[in-house]
C-alpha cells in the first residue's frame, strides 16, 4: 500500500485519476462498504453535479486538514481490479525510469475505450422458446396467425430453442415474437455481442510441425524456462526462415497446458493479422480465444478484445508495443518478435521501450520472455554477453533452403537509362524480367514514400519546404499535392518557383510513387502493387494486399519499411533494394545498426520455398560497413565491429543517451529556455553525466514550434531522469514551452 498522506488518521482515501481530463487526479473518502478496494480499481466519483469514472492509483490515509472535506467513492464499476498489482507496480517503475507522471501509464494500462464514462455495449435479440403450446393450442396459432406459428416450429427444432432475432426474419418479425411472448410462450432478450475485429473469417485448424534439431533445442530451452522460479531472459537469434514461428507456437502450447496465458508483440500493426492467422489455426481446435489489440481497431473492437482477456475467456494477447499492458491473466511467456526494431520504442510521452517494458513484466509476473529476431540489437546482444541473458541459436534455415545470394551494385558506374530514370539497374530490371516469365515474385523496398522527395528550382535553389516545419515538402503524384511528412501540411504543386518566378522548378529525387510508374512503363504485363502509408490507411488494407500476394495475384510488391519484417512468401525469390544509402547518413548513433537490420530482414524475404532465392541492393556506398556485412549476412561480425566502435564513443549500449528537447512557437523564446535549462544542469549533474552543448535539433522547426535540443549520456538512466525532471520542474519555463526527455533514444531529430 502506498501512504501518500500522512498516518495521523484512520479514515482511508483513494486517490484517482479521472478519466476524460488531461491527468487530473482528486483525493476521495472510501466508505465502510469499500475498504477492500486497493489501487487498480474502477469506480464512480463525484464531480461536481455529476458523476463520473476513474482508475484508483493509490490508497492511504488523507492529511488531517482534508480528512473531514474528502467526498466519498460514489460506487465501484466491477468488485475487482482492473488493473493487477503487478501491472500497477510496472506502471510506477517506469514512470520513474521514463521520468514521466505515473497517470500516463495507467493510460496505457486502460485504453481510452475501456475509460469512457459510457461505452455502448453491441447487443443483439435473442427469441427463446419458454413453453411448446398443446396441439390444440398450435393448431389455432396456425390458423389465426402462421408467422407465429412458423417462428415456434423453427425454435422448436433448434438444439438450444433460442435463436437470434435477425434469424427470424429480422425486424418484422419482432411484433409475432412480442404477442407471442406476451402469450408466456417465448421470452425476448437482450445478448451481448462480442465485436471480433477478424469478423466472421474462418481459420484451418493447422497441426504442430516436425522440428530439426535447433528448434528442438531452442523449444527444450523455452519451456524449462517457463517452468523456472526466476527464468532469465532468452534470446532466440534465428535466421530468416529458420522456423522461429513454430517455436512460439510450441511453446505457447505448453505454457497454455499449464493454465496460463501468453503475450505476443509484434513490432507494426500491420504484422498482427499474419501472427493473429498462425495462432487462432493452432488453436482454434481447442477453444482457446486468441484476441488482438492495437489502435487500428475500432473502439468497441478495442472494449471488447480487452475486457475478453482481463475476464480470462482470451488466453493469449497478440499486438505492437501497447499490447503489452494487455491484462492477460497468470502470464507464463511474453514474445517480442523482432526485438531489434525501433518501432517498440514510443516517439511521444510517455516514451517507453516495449521490449525493455515486456523484460520487466516478466521479470515480475515470473514469466518467461523470449526475445526474437534475426538481428538481435546490439543492447540485447550486450545483455547476452554480459550474462543477464540467455542466447540460443538458429543458424540454418527450418526447410533446409540456404540463405539467399545477395549481390550489391555500385549505382555510381551504372549507365544512365532514361526509360527508368536511374531508380533500375540493368542488372536488376532483367532479373524482374526473368522472375515475371518463370512465374516467379519479387519484392522491391524503397525506404521513401511519395513520387518525389522535394520540389527545387534550379535557377535560384529555392527549395518548397513546409510552413510548419523545416523540411522540404514531398511531391505526391496520386493527389497532386506537396505533403509534409512531419505535420500532415498539403499545399497545391507550383507551376512556377515562388522564389524567382521561373518556370524550369523541377522535381528531384524519387519515392514509392514514382518508382510504381517506372515499373508500369518498364513492366506493362506485370501485377504491380505499392505498399506504403499512403495505401494503408483503409482498415484492413495492409492485409488485404498481402493476401492478395500470397495467393499470387500479384507479382511485384513495392513498398516501404513495413515490407521488411517477419511475412512469409514461399513464391518470393527475388528481392531488389533501390536505395540502400537512406538511412545511412542520418544523425543518429545507430544509423549503421538500422541499415544492416533492414537489409537483413528484407533479403530474408527471398527464397523462402522451393527456389534458390537472390537480393539486389543497389547503392551509391557499397564499401559501407552495414551493407557489406549484410550482404554475407554476418551478423555477428557486424555486431562485433559496431560493438567496438560503440564501446569507442561511449554510444549505447555502453551509455545511457537521453535527449532533452525545447519547443516553442517563438524562436527566441525556445532557444532561451534550452540555454538557461543547460546552466542549471551544469550546475547540479553530476560528473558521471555527460552534456553537450545546446543547439538547434535537425529538425529545427516541426508542426509550427521551433526546436532546441541537447544530448545527455550516463551509465544511470535513472540519474539523468531524477536530476533533469526535477531541474525542469523547477523552471517554470511557461505555458508557451514545452520541454520534453526522452530516456534511452531512438530519435535525434
Amino acid at each position: 500500500m502506498n501512504d501518500l498522506f500522512g498516518a495521523e488518521s484512520s479514515i482511508r482515501a483513494a486517490r484517482v485519476l479521472l478519466d476524460g481530463f488531461n491527468d487530473m487526479v482528486l483525493d476521495y473518502a472510501i466508505p465502510e462498504s469499500m475498504q477492500h478496494i486497493t489501487r487498480g480499481y474502477r469506480v464512480m466519483i463525484p464531480l461536481r453535479n455529476r458523476l463520473t469514472t476513474g482508475t484508483v492509483i493509490s490508497v492511504g490515509t488523507p492529511e488531517a486538514v482534508w480528512k473531514n472535506h474528502l467526498k466519498p467513492l460514489a460506487a465501484l464499476i466491477e468488485d475487482a481490479p482492473a488493473v493487477s498489482d503487478k501491472l500497477m507496480d510496472l506502471a510506477e517503475w517506469a514512470a520513474r525510469y521514463y521520468a514521466v507522471p505515473v497517470e500516463q501509464l495507467i493510460r496505457c494500462i486502460v485504453p481510452e475505450p475501456v475509460r469512457r464514462e459510457r461505452h455502448e455495449e453491441k447487443t443483439r435479440k435473442m427469441v427463446v422458446l419458454t413453453q411448446w403450446p398443446g396441439d390444440e393450442e398450435m393448431n389455432k396459432i396456425n390458423t389465426r396467425a402462421p408467422r407465429q406459428a412458423a417462428i415456434l416450429r423453427y425454435l422448436h427444432q433448434g438444439e438450444k430453442k433460442r435463436e437470434p432475432l435477425a434469424d427470424l426474419g429480422g425486424s418484422p418479425a419482432l411484433a409475432p415474437c412480442r404477442a407471442l411472448e406476451k402469450r408466456g410462450f417465448v421470452r425476448i432478450e437482450d445478448e451481448a455481442v462480442h465485436r471480433d475485429p477478424v469478423g466472421d473469417e474462418v481459420f484451418a485448424p493447422s497441426a504442430p510441425l516436425a522440428l530439426n534439431d535447433e528448434q528442438e533445442a531452442a523449444l527444450s530451452a523455452i519451456t524449462a524456462a517457463c517452468e523456472a522460479d526466476k527464468p532469465k531472459p532468452i534470446v532466440l537469434q534465428g535466421v530468416t526462415g529458420s522456423g522461429k514461428t513454430e517455436v512460439y507456437l510450441q511453446a505457447a502450447a505448453h505454457v497454455l497446458q499449464q493454465g496460463k496465458g501468453v503475450l505476443i508483440l509484434v513490432p507494426e500493426i500491420s504484422l498482427t493479422p499474419q501472427t493473429m492467422a498462425r495462432f487462432k489455426s493452432r488453436f482454434c481446435e481447442s477453444n482457446t480465444k486468441v484476441a488482438i489489440l492495437h489502435s487500428a481497431m475500432s473502439d468497441g473492437e478495442r472494449f471488447d478484445e480487452w475486457h475478453a482477456i482481463r475476464n480470462g475467456e482470451a488466453r493469449i494477447a497478440i499486438g505492437p508495443r501497447s499490447a503489452l499492458f494487455a491484462p492477460v491473466q497468470r502470464p507464463g511467456l511474453i514474445i517480442v518478435d523482432e526485438e531489434h526494431d525501433a518501432s517498440y520504442k514510443q516517439e511521444n510521452t510517455p516514451r517507453y521501450h516495449g521490449r525493455d517494458l515486456a523484460v520487466l513484466r516478466a521479470h515480475l509476473e515470473n514469466a518467461c520472455v523470449v526475445l526474437g529476431s534475426a538481428t538481435p540489437s546490439l543492447e540485447t546482444l550486450f545483455n547476452v554477453h554480459s550474462g543477464k541473458y540467455t542466447m540460443l541459436r538458429m543458424d540454418k534455415r527450418a526447410d533446409g533452403q540456404r540463405l539467399p545470394l545477395t549481390r550489391v551494385l555500385d549505382m555510381r558506374t551504372e549507365a544512365k537509362d532514361k526509360r527508368n530514370l536511374g531508380i533500375l539497374s540493368e542488372r536488376l530490371r532483367m532479373a524482374i524480367e526473368d522472375r515475371l516469365r518463370k512465374g516467379e515474385q519479387t519484392i522491391l523496398l524503397l525506404n521513401r514514400r511519395g513520387f518525389a522527395r522535394s520540389l527545387q528550382c534550379p535557377d535560384c535553389g529555392h527549395m518548397v519546404c513546409c510552413e510548419h516545419c523545416a523540411i522540404p515538402l514531398t511531391y505526391h503524384v496520386t493527389e497532386d499535392r506537396l505533403i509534409c511528412h512531419i505535420c500532415g501540411y498539403r499545399a497545391a504543386t507550383p507551376k512556377k518557383c515562388p522564389q524567382c518566378g521561373s518556370a524550369g522548378i523541377l522535381l528531384e529525387g524519387y519515392g514509392t510513387q514514382k518508382v510504381e510508374r517506372v515499373l508500369q512503363r518498364c513492366f506493362p504485363q506485370a501485377r504491380i502493387r505499392r505498399v506504403d502509408a499512403d495505401v494503408t490507411t483503409r482498415k484492413n488494407a495492409l492485409r488485404d494486399i498481402l493476401a492478395d500476394f500470397r495467393a499470387h495475384r500479384i507479382d511485384i510488391l513495392l513498398g516501404t519499411q513495413m515490407i521488411s519484417k517477419g511475412l512469409d512468401f514461399p513464391g518470393v525469390t527475388l528481392v531488389g533494394v533501390l536505395n540502400a544509402d537512406i538511412g545511412l547518413s542520418m544523425p543518429d548513433p545507430r544509423a549503421a545498426e538500422r541499415t544492416f537490420q533492414l537489409l537483413t530482414q528484407v533479403a530474408g524475404r527471398a527464397g523462402r520455398g522451393d527456389i534458390d532465392g537472390e537480393v539486389i541492393i543497389q547503392t551509391y556506398t557499397p564499401h559501407a560497413a552495414a551493407i557489406q556485412y549484410a550482404r554475407r549476412h554476418d551478423t555477428d561480425g557486424f555486431a562485433e565491429d559496431e560493438l567496438k566502435l560503440r564501446q569507442e564513443l561511449e554510444f549505447p549500449p555502453y551509455t545511457h543517451m537521453a535527449v532533452l528537447t525545447v519547443r516553442s512557437v517563438k524562436e527566441e523564446v525556445a532557444e532561451f529556455s534550452v540555454n538557461t535549462l543547460h546552466k542549471r544542469l551544469l550546475a547540479c549533474m553530476p560528473g558521471s553525466v555527460s552534456i553537450c552543448d545546446p543547439m538547434p535539433a535537425p529538425i529545427a522547426k516541426a508542426y509550427g514550434q521551433y526546436r532546441f535540443q541537447c544530448t545527455l549520456k550516463c551509465s544511470s538512466a535513472r540519474l539523468i531522469a531524477d536530476v533533469v525532471s526535477a531541474e525542469i520542474r523547477k523552471l517554470n519555463a511557461g505555458e508557451d514551452v514545452t520541454i520534453t526527455l526522452d530516456i534511452d533514444a531512438y530519435s535525434f531529430m
